[in-house]
């Protein structure tokens, strides 16, 4: 069996690439921070734990990289770790992490695939 190949040339079609790709990660970078912001007020809203405060206040993000599309959400605070995975004490004991980090993704991930899917669909209607 044999296939006749068809070739097709069309003009401006870089062009139409690169805008429809421009398009799309304004739209992704979107998603990616509005996300990243509900993580940041969820952390700054009860989703930290508080003994002075000063982890809380120490959330913070970046907004997505448009170039690259990546974003963060994290805490400045040098012992953020140790809280959120545990730690030593001086005595040779554990305190076990709280995992407030990982429980405020887990709470986002739906929302961000929820919000990926329609945007994914909004770009394909």
């Amino acid at each position: 069996m044999s296939y006749d190949l068809v070739t097709v040339e069309w003009e401006g079609i870089d062009k139409l690439a690169a805008a429809l790709k421009r398009g799309s990660q304004v739209k992704l970078d979107a998603v990616l921070a509005k996300n990243l912001t509900e993580m940041h007020n969820r952390a700054k809203n009860g989703g930290t734990p508080v003994d002075s405060g000063e982890l809380r206040q120490s959330a913070g993000m970046t907004r997505p990289d448009t170039a690259d599309g990546t974003g963060e959400m994290g805490y400045t605070k040098e012992y953020g770790p140790h809280v959120e995975f545990g730690h030593r004490t001086k005595d040779g004991g554990w305190v076990p992490g709280q995992h407030f980090l990982k429980k405020n993704l887990e709470t986002q991930m739906p929302v961000f695939k929820a919000d990926l899917e329609e945007t994914v669909r909004k770009l394909c209607d």
